[in-house]
């Protein structure tokens, strides 16, 4: 057991259920969702957001493997992780275009909720 995993261990438990709320939804969820953000600020297409939250949910997959021991080649953890990371990462893509359309094109559309827009 890694140093890291001594330390913290003790509060987070084996049964590896706090280090998926901790590692994989509040840590990688947070960091899907400013990649999210980040990719519709610069105008990028969506497309590029399931090539990046597949990189995102490898390397969540390797920090759970390094410092809590968890199972590094597991096709179903990795493919959790992905959704949960996607999830979050739409969401951030999202919300950040909708501010844009309704911001920059404010004569042609209007919010109708924090993810979705409509014409005038």
């Amino acid at each position: 057991m890694s140093s890291v995993a001594q330390t913290i261990g003790p509060w987070l438990s084996d049964d590896g259920l706090r280090v998926f709320i901790i590692l994989t939804l509040i840590i990688g969820g947070g960091a899907a969702f400013l990649a999210g953000r980040g990719l519709a600020r610069g105008w990028r297409p969506l497309w590029r957001l399931f090539f990046y939250m597949a990189l995102l949910a490898g390397a969540v997959r390797f920090f759970d493997y390094a410092l809590f021991d968890g199972k590094l080649l597991s096709v179903y953890y990795y493919a959790v992780a992905y959704l949960v990371l996607l999830t979050a990462g739409l969401l951030g893509f999202r919300s950040m275009r909708t501010t844009q359309m309704v911001t920059q094109y404010h004569w042609l559309y209007k919010r109708t909720s924090p993810l979705t827009w409509k014409d005038r």
